[in-house]
């Protein structure tokens, strides 16, 4: 009798959860604070399906924090954003991924703006820090 492997079922991962997972690594890379992954995909006309959401410490923070995630994206996925917004003073950067948003704030420009309280029906992921 000849035995047979089994072969191990692996749940693929989609292009949107790899591009989030390439996002959360760039943020982590530079110490992002308090990452949060909202998903709109069930919130009728949202804009994206994922937003993403970080602290950096100074304008310096999320200025590196903006070019960390471009490149670590670049390089597992080969995407660059569809746009970028704020990077001339770096209180409030957004990287328009299509599906999935990332806003890069300082912790006043956060609170003020209340991204998550706008979104608070999304499903929301508190990412821990790896550092």
């Amino acid at each position: 009798m000849v035995k047979t492997a089994r072969a191990i079922k692996t749940v693929p991962r989609t292009a949107s959860e790899a591009l989030t997972e390439a996002i959360i690594n760039g943020l982590q890379e530079k110490k992002g604070k308090d990452i949060v992954c909202l998903d709109l995909s069930a919130i009728h006309g949202a804009v994206a399906d994922v937003f993403i959401v970080c602290t950096g410490d100074s304008t310096t923070h999320t200025d590196a924090l903006a070019r960390s995630v471009e490149e670590v994206v670049l390089k597992q996925i080969g995407e660059l954003p569809a746009h970028i917004e704020g990077k001339n003073n770096a209180q409030w950067v957004l990287l328009d991924y299509i599906n999935i948003v990332v806003h890069i704030f300082l912790a006043e420009q956060r609170d003020y703006f209340g991204i998550e309280r706008l979104w608070a029906d999304a499903e929301t992921r508190k990412i821990e820090a790896n550092y």
